[in-house]
C-alpha cells in the first residue's frame, strides 16, 4: 500500500524536521565536561534537600592546605648543583700564561692566585642569578654534586657568585696583581642540576596525602537551611571530584546523553506546539521558523562558546538580543516565549541556575516591554539602558537575600552586565542582515518606507497627484482603523502609501489624475477599459520590485481589490447589452483576497475613501449610508474570509471610518462679500 500525504501534512513533517534538527544540535553544544547537581558556596544556606553520602570517598585538602603542607615539607628541601673541577685548572692556567706574557717574574704571585683559585673552584662559583634566587627563596644550604657522583650540603652563604670572588681574591693581593681584571679568569662552575633537582622534589612530596578522612556511604553531610560552613564545604567539594569522577564510565555518560536530549526535546516540543497553535501566521512560512530557531541556536551557541573555550564570564553574552529581534518582527508573546525556552536550555549550561533564569527571565521581560515598537534608532540604546539597570537591580536584590552582606557582592558582574547591554546595540545591524536574508520587515523599515520625501513618492506625487492625494487619505483611515482594533498601524499606513503605485504608469486613466476634459476610457470598449484599470494592480507589483519593496508591502498592492470587478465597466456592459452575457474573468481583480487584519483594513479604507468623493451631499446619513453599504457588500463578496478579522472588528472599522469621513467633509462658515455702497 502506498502512502499518501497532503502537502499540510509534508509541511508539518518539514516543519518538525527543523525543530529535530534544533534539538541535536543543542545537545551537541552541551559543554563536554559533566556538571555536579548542587551549587553551594561559604556563609550561604543550604537550599537543597537533606543530602547524605551514596558511596564512601575521601575527603579532600583545599588548595591552601596542600600549600601549606608543601610548604612545611619542603622547608628541609636543597637544590641541587654540579660542581665543575676543571674549570679551576684552565682559568689558573690562563691567568699564569697572561702573567708571563707581561714579564711578571714574581712566583710569589702565581702562588697566591693558585692558593686562593684552589679555595674559590673547590667551593663553586654561582652565577649571579642564581644567587639571587637562592636568596630570594631563602635556601640556607644547597647540596652539591660532585665529579664522582659524592654528594655533600653547603651553606648558600659560603657560595661564591663572581662579585664575592672577585673580592675575595683582591682585598689581600699583592699591589702588582691589583693591575690585572680577575674577572676575566672567574667564571661559574656550581650549574643548577634540574634534573636531580626535581627528583628530589618529588620524593620528598609523594608521601603526602591529598585526603584528610573518609565519609561513609549513609553518611549525613547537610540538610536545607543550613549554612555551609568551611568543613562541609570541604566535604562538599569532594563529594563533586568523586562524582565526577564516577561519570566518566561509558554508560554513565550515555544516560547523561539522554537525559540532555530528552529535556531539550521537551523544551523544543513546546515551542514547535505554541507557534503551530498560536501562531500560525510565523508556522505557515518556512523561514520565519528557520529566521527563530537559528536565533535561539545562535544564543544557545555563543553561550556555549564562551563556557567552554574562553574564560570570559557567560553574562557578558547578550542573551535580550533574542526577544529583541523577535519582538521587531512579530510579537511580544512569541519573543517572550522564545527567549523564556532559550534560557531553559542554558541553564543546564551555567553554575547558578536559579540565579540566571531570574536576571534572564526579568531582562526578556523588560526588553519586550521597552521595544513595543521600534521605530527609531534611539530606542534601541534607551531599551539597552533599562536591561542594565534591570540587571544590576536584580542582581544586588538577589545578593542581598542569600549573602545578607552588601560586602560580599561581587561588583564585578556589574561591569559583564555593562558589556552585555552594550553588545544589544549591534541588534540593528542584525535587524537589517535578517531583513535582506529571510525577507522580513521592521518597524524601522517601514518608517523609512512612509517617508514622502524618497525618490518612489515624490515620482509617485508628480506622475499622480491625484491618486497619490488619494493614497494619503487611504492611509490616515486605514492607520485609525488598524489602531483601534489593535492591528499593526505602521504596516497598515505604509501599505496604503504605495496600495496604489500602479497608477502611476497611465495616470491618465483614472480620473482622480484628470483635470477636466474628456475620459480617455470613453473612447474604448467596456471590457478594454477595464481590462487597463486592473492592470494598475500587476503594474504595482512590478513598480515594487523594481523598487526593491518587502513583499509584505507588495501583498497590500496585490490584493487591495482583492477579486472583486470593476463594477462601472461591469455594469455599463450590462445595461448597454441585457441580453449579452458578460465575460466575467474580464472585469475581475486577479486578487488575492486580504489575509490578514491589515490588508483587509486596506480593501475597506480604499473603497470607503474612493465611494466618498462621489456622494452628492455630505451629511450624517450620506456617510453612514455608504460606508455601510461598501463594507457590507465586500463582506457579502466573501473578500475577508481568509482574513482573521472579527464582525466586532468590522464595526469598529465602520465606526472610525464614519467619523473620520464627517470629520474630512464638515460644513465650513461661509465668508461674506464686501457690500459695495
Amino acid at each position: 500500500m502506498k502512502l499518501k500525504l497532503t502537502e499540510i501534512q509534508l509541511q508539518n513533517i518539514g516543519r518538525a524536521g527543523l525543530f529535530a534538527c534544533l534539538v541535536v544540535l543543542i545537545v551537541f553544544l552541551y559543554p563536554a565536561e559533566d556538571n555536579f547537581k548542587y551549587q553551594f558556596e561559604i556563609g550561604k544556606p543550604w537550599s537543597y534537600e537533606l543530602i547524605t553520602a551514596s558511596f564512601d570517598f575521601p575527603i579532600y585538602k583545599n588548595d591552601q592546605q596542600i600549600a601549606k603542607e608543601k610548604e612545611d615539607i619542603l622547608k628541609d628541601y636543597t637544590p641541587f648543583y654540579k660542581l665543575d673541577t676543571t674549570v679551576y685548572k684552565k682559568q689558573f692556567s690562563k691567568l699564569i700564561t697572561e702573567l708571563q706574557k707581561k714579564g711578571e717574574s714574581s712566583a710569589r704571585i702565581p702562588n697566591y692566585i693558585n692558593s686562593k683559585f684552589k679555595s674559590i673552584y673547590s667551593t663553586g662559583i654561582i652565577s649571579m642569578a642564581e644567587f639571587n634566587k637562592l636568596q630570594s627563596d631563602k635556601r640556607a644550604r644547597i647540596s652539591c654534586i660532585l665529579p664522582n657522583r659524592v654528594t655533600h650540603p653547603i651553606e648558600v652563604e659560603n657560595v661564591y657568585n663572581p662579585k664575592k670572588a672577585y673580592e675575595e681574591i683582591i682585598n689581600d693581593a699583592p699591589i702588582s696583581l691589583k693591575s690585572y681584571d680577575i674577572n676575566l679568569y672567574l667564571a661559574e662552575n656550581l650549574v643548577y642540576d634540574s634534573l636531580t633537582s626535581a627528583i628530589s622534589r618529588t620524593d620528598m612530596l609523594k608521601n603526602m596525602s591529598l585526603t584528610s578522612g573518609m565519609i561513609q556511604s549513609g553518611e549525613r553531610i547537610i540538610d536545607r537551611g543550613e549554612i555551609v560552613t568551611p568543613v562541609t564545604y570541604q566535604i562538599l567539594n569532594s563529594l563533586k571530584i568523586e562524582s565526577l569522577k564516577r561519570k566518566t564510565t561509558i554508560q554513565q555518560s550515555s544516560i547523561v546523553v539522554i537525559g540532555e536530549i530528552i529535556m531539550t526535546l521537551g523544551l523544543i516540543t513546546l515551542l514547535f506546539l505554541y507557534i503551530y497553535l498560536f501562531r500560525p501566521r510565523i508556522y505557515e512560512i518556512a523561514s520565519n521558523v528557520v529566521f527563530i530557531l537559528l536565533l535561539i541556536f545562535m544564543i544557545v551557541g555563543l553561550t556555549s562558546f564562551t563556557i567552554s573555550f574562553t574564560s570570559l564570564n557567560y553574562y557578558m553574552v547578550p542573551f535580550a538580543l533574542l526577544p529583541i529581534i523577535i519582538r521587531v518582527f512579530f510579537d511580544s508573546r512569541t519573543a517572550l516565549f522564545a527567549h523564556i525556552i532559550t534560557v531553559l536550555i542554558i541553564s543546564f549550561m551555567v553554575d547558578n541556575a536559579f540565579q540566571f533564569i531570574l536576571l534572564q527571565v526579568t531582562i526578556g521581560m523588560v526588553a519586550v516591554s521597552s521595544l513595543k515598537d521600534m521605530s527609531q534608532r534611539s530606542q534601541l540604546a534607551q531599551s539597552a539602558l533599562y536591561i542594565f539597570l534591570s540587571y544590576v537591580l536584580m542582581y544586588i536584590a538577589f545578593e542581598f537575600i542569600s549573602e545578607g552582606d552588601i560586602n560580599r557582592i561581587d561588583w564585578q558582574f556589574v561591569i559583564y552586565f555593562g558589556l552585555s547591554s552594550i553588545f544589544l546595540l549591534f541588534a540593528y545591524v542584525l535587524i537589517y542582515l535578517f531583513e535582506k536574508i529571510f525577507n522580513l520587515v521592521s518597524s524601522v523599515t517601514l518608517v523609512e518606507l512612509t517617508n514622502i520625501n524618497s525618490d518612489l513618492m515624490m515620482q509617485f506625487s508628480e506622475r499622480a497627484p491625484g491618486t497619490f492625494q488619494h493614497s494619503l487619505q487611504v492611509s490616515n483611515l486605514a492607520t485609525e482603523a488598524a489602531k483601534k482594533i489593535n492591528a499593526n498601524s505602521l504596516l497598515v499606513r505604509t501599505g496604503a502609501l504605495y496600495h496604489d503605485i500602479g497608477k502611476m504608469k497611465h495616470p491618465e486613466y483614472f480620473i482622480e489624475n484628470q483635470l477636466g476634459g474628456k475620459n480617455p476610457l470613453s473612447e474604448i470598449d467596456y471590457e478594454q477599459a477595464s481590462q487597463i484599470i486592473i492592470n494598475h494592480v500587476n503594474d504595482g507589483i512590478e513598480i515594487a520590485k523594481k523598487s526593491h519593496l518587502p513583499e509584505q508591502i507588495i501583498n497590500f498592492i496585490s490584493s487591495h481589490h482583492g477579486c472583486s470587478k470593476t463594477k462601472y465597466f461591469y455594469y455599463s456592459f450590462i445595461n448597454a447589452n441585457p441580453d449579452v452575457k458578460p465575460n466575467e474573468e474580464a472585469y475581475t481583480y486577479p486578487g488575492p483576497i486580504p489575509n490578514n487584519k491589515e490588508t483587509a483594513i486596506l480593501m475597506m479604507a480604499d473603497a470607503v475613501e474612493a465611494r466618498s468623493r462621489s456622494l452628492s451631499e455630505y451629511t450624517e446619513e450620506s456617510i453612514n449610508e455608504m460606508v455601510e453599504i461598501m463594507i457590507d457588500n465586500q463582506i457579502a463578496e466573501g473578500e475577508f474570509k481568509d482574513a482573521p478579522i472579527t464582525f466586532r472588528d468590522v464595526e469598529l472599522v465602520k465606526s472610525v471610518f464614519k467619523e473620520k469621513i464627517k470629520n474630512i467633509y464638515h460644513n465650513r462658515i461661509k465668508y461674506p462679500d464686501i457690500v459695495k455702497q
